[in-house]
């Protein structure tokens, strides 16, 4: 019988069923603001703050904008590990991308609650 030493990060399984269940959340809120959208049919400013007063509004469009991140970082750190084989330039722009995913995850707050 062989012995097989498996090494890695084991991420697989966890990051495959995050990855399909954001993308699940960002297809539902895709469906509900294109439904809120053709309900309303804001065409000012007035209109568009109005939809997005409302707290649970905010909430969801939160929620998509985090799972928006989560499953970037997934998709984008697993394109990393398989073409960037360079330890020390694959870290760098790992880190790169969590900082502008934490930025751009700030500012959607902001936007929401600012």
């Amino acid at each position: 019988m062989a012995n097989r030493i498996v090494t890695g990060a084991h991420y697989g399984l966890i990051d495959w069923l995050a990855q399909r269940v954001t993308a699940v959340v960002m297809a539902i809120y895709i469906l509900l603001a294109i439904t809120l959208l053709l309900i309303s049919s804001p065409d000012d400013y007035s209109s568009w703050k109005t939809i997005f007063s409302n707290q649970w509004m905010r909430i969801v469009t939160l929620i998509f904008f985090l799972s928006l991140c989560w499953h970037a970082w997934i998709g984008v750190r697993n394109i990393l590990m398989d073409y960037i084989h360079k330890t020390s330039i694959r870290l760098t722009i790992q880190v790169l991308v969590i900082f502008s995913l934490f930025f751009y995850a700030v500012w959607a707050i902001e936007i929401m609650w600012g």
